[in-house]
């Protein structure tokens, strides 16, 4: 065999030249074999295209797999054969054979060393070598046809070989090469991997004479070597195995075996089929692990979702054990910190659920080496920290905003360690987890600040006065973390009236709590000092003008004692409120009152007094219009349905109709109240 010529690049008088660079991926074998399969048509060289298809494919896919750079492909015919030239632009390392140098190698397996396609190429080939260009470098093939006398010394290797399989050292023809080389996995299938390889396996072993093979494969999840293709018997302990691994990365691993006689061609054949499946379970690997990212991604976003739509601390944490386990974890407990860094059990769930006790009891030992320590150590050094026996797993620290919440321990899966994926979408959990946590923190806080401020907005209780009966109620919007603008107060007067207050300022929020506690501390301040309550109003509308940041108020006072006989007089002035509605003790309801002004708009306001004389067992109901305006889709409660709804409450006291008013209201609709509802009762309780 030579090597002393370089590659034909002239005389192709009579035939074709085509010149084509190729990406490196897994479909410019495919490529290159169609440029090379034109060129064959075109200078009729058909004869030629088993040994030229073959080989083409071998040095394109060893390109790929090892150069991983875009390829030259360079295919020249002339009348007498063919050359081919794969160049790759990496860089080699020089001392593989090279132009002008000969081949003195005695033995296919010392070839067969330099590359598995080098060893096609030495055996079906007229003449190759390499060539070394300060880009890269390329490899050629001649082929010259089985009756032509070719140009040169004649190369051991010239023409194709006879048809059949190896026996006694022959070498396998061309065509079944072709055939073992060429195939590809079914990619429609499910799995197209297992027949693939029986039919790769089934190839090699009736080309190299083998009683029988097999190929075992582990994808690292678990399960262990598993046998991916068998052929003809099992081979035996006992008898001359060929073993030949799989070149695959991890978590992949496996080989290939044969119950095979040694000769010649057993072992490189074996080691390239090995070679060519790897390449197949390579591709098939990355598709795996692509569609675990896309679940994990996929899991991640569900996550998030779940555990944003929680704003309550306690359910939370319950949550998340419940989205570790057992997907990511045969157990899962979540630990909070307090402000000495103490840890405490806040949700812990297992996938058997029989040994949920014995999870607690272990969680709860407090001795050195316990897991109780882990825990802590994992908290205060922020990072992750295997866990040991009973339960063995790890932990990763809950922080969010800076601040170290606590911890999220997992325990390993039963079967197997967890893998980097894993352990990377745990992390992605526990720092999910952490700020749902904090999130929900910060919102049980502000929950409890605007409760405590709203309370101090309404009066704790209602004074008790004889004759008089004093009824309210009081239901917040829907979200209990804003502050409303509506609020109520019952204040006595210096002339031993009592003055009935209903408002609404506009907007929610701690800017509009602000203004209702400005509004109600100076209504208090000047009633207090006997100011009559038209000269109350305007002074209030002067501060809200001043002070009160563009927002409003509207108001409805009302100052209520004895008149004549058993009835209460009441002086009754509306600010841009609603009109009460006057419930007759007998029967009826009806609204009294004239519209006023609202406070904080203009810089004078007009306020109407009303005197209104309530008979024993009349009512005056007051409310916001967070009643009036409660929404069912389009339609609105309105003031016709309270009036309508107040009327059979004729003859009760004032707490049952505040507490009917409210539930009318409330089961209008199931939406929550978009706006506060006030509903205020003043009553002539006289016998």
């Amino acid at each position: 065999m030579s090597a002393e010529a370089g590659p034909a690049t002239a005389g192709a008088r009579n035939g074709a030249v085509r010149h084509v660079r190729l990406p490196a991926d897994r479909r410019t074998p495919a490529a290159a074999r169609a440029v090379v399969r034109s060129v064959l048509t075109e200078a009729h060289l058909d004869e030629l295209a088993n040994e030229a298809l073959l080989l083409t494919t071998e040095l394109t896919t060893n390109a790929v797999e090892h150069a991983r750079t875009e390829l030259d492909i360079d295919v020249v015919a002339d009348e007498v054969g063919l050359t081919v030239t794969v160049s790759d632009f990496a860089a080699g390392s020089g001392d593989e054979l090279t132009v002008g140098a000969r081949n003195d190698a005695t033995e296919i397996n010392e070839v067969s060393e330099r590359g598995r396609g080098l060893l096609l190429v030495d055996h079906f080939a007229s003449r190759w070598g390499t060539t070394y260009l300060p880009t890269g470098k390329g490899v050629w093939f001649r082929l010259d046809r089985p009756d032509a006398d070719p140009p040169g010394a004649a190369g051991s290797g010239g023409g194709a070989a006879p048809t059949g399989m190896a026996v006694d050292g022959a070498a396998p023809s061309a065509s079944a090469m072709s055939e073992l080389m060429q195939t590809a996995p079914d990619v429609y299938a499910d799995d197209p991997l297992p027949d693939f390889a029986t039919g790769l396996l089934s190839r090699l072993a009736e080309m190299v004479g083998a009683a029988g093979g097999v190929i075992r494969l582990d994808r690292g999840d678990g399960q262990g070597r598993q046998v991916l293709a068998r052929f003809g018997r099992q081979p035996r302990d006992d008898s001359e195995l060929l073993r030949v691994p799989l070149t695959v990365h991890r978590p992949y691993g496996g080989e290939l075996e044969l119950d095979a006689a040694p000769s010649t061609y057993a072992r490189p054949l074996a080691v390239l089929t090995a070679e060519r499946l790897s390449l197949h379970l390579e591709n098939d690997r990355l598709r795996r692990a692509d569609v675990r990212r896309q679940a994990w991604l996929t899991f991640l976003a569900e996550a998030s979702e779940l555990l944003a739509q929680s704003l309550d601390v306690e359910l939370t944490m319950a949550l998340i054990p419940q989205l570790v386990v057992p997907r990511l974890g045969q157990w899962c407990a979540v630990h909070t910190a307090d402000e000495w860094g103490r840890l405490r059990l806040a949700a812990a769930t297992h996938a058997d659920e029989s040994v949920l006790p014995q999870l607690h009891k272990v969680l709860a030992e407090t001795g050195p080496d316990s897991i109780q320590a882990r825990l802590r150590e994992a908290s205060r050094s922020a990072a992750q920290i295997p866990l040991g026996g009973p339960m063995e797993g790890f932990a990763v620290p809950l922080i969010a905003r800076g601040q170290r919440l606590g911890t999220l321990a997992v325990g390993r899966h039963q079967r197997h360690r967890h893998d980097p994926d894993e352990v990377a979408v745990l992390e992605d959990v526990a720092r999910r987890a952490a700020l749902a946590i904090e999130n929900a923190r910060i919102h049980a806080e502000r929950r409890r600040v605007a409760q405590t401020l709203q309370q101090s907005l309404l009066p704790p209780v209602l004074p008790l006065v004889d004759g008089i009966g004093f009824a309210a109620e009081y239901v917040p919007t829907g979200d209990d973390a804003e502050v409303g603008g509506d609020f109520y107060d019952v204040v006595p007067l210096p002339d031993g009236r009592w003055l009935v207050v209903i408002g609404d300022v506009s907007g929610k929020g701690v800017q509009a709590a602000a203004v209702t506690g400005l509004v109600r501390d100076v209504i208090r301040v000047l009633v207090g000092d006997g100011k009559p309550l038209p000269e109350a109003l305007a002074r209030l509308n002067e501060t809200l003008v001043e002070r009160g940041g563009g927002r409003y108020c509207t108001l409805a006072l009302a100052a209520v004692g004895p008149g004549d006989g058993d009835q209460l007089d009441v002086a009754l002035h509306l600010a841009g409120h609603d009109r009460p509605v006057l419930l007759a003790g007998k029967g009826g309801a009806g609204f009294v009152g004239t519209g006023g002004t609202a406070l904080g708009l203009l810089d004078t306001i007009t306020s109407p007094t009303a005197q209104i004389a309530l008979a024993p067992g009349d009512s005056l109901i007051f409310y916001t219009d967070g009643v009036t305006e409660r929404r069912r889709g389009r339609e609105l409660f309105g003031t016709d349905r309270l009036r309508d709804a107040a009327a059979p409450l004729a003859g009760y006291s004032a707490d049952v109709v505040a507490a009917r008013l409210r539930a009318a209201a409330i089961n209008f609709s199931v939406e929550p109240p978009r706006d506060d509802i006030a509903i205020l009762v003043l009553r002539n309780d006289a016998v």
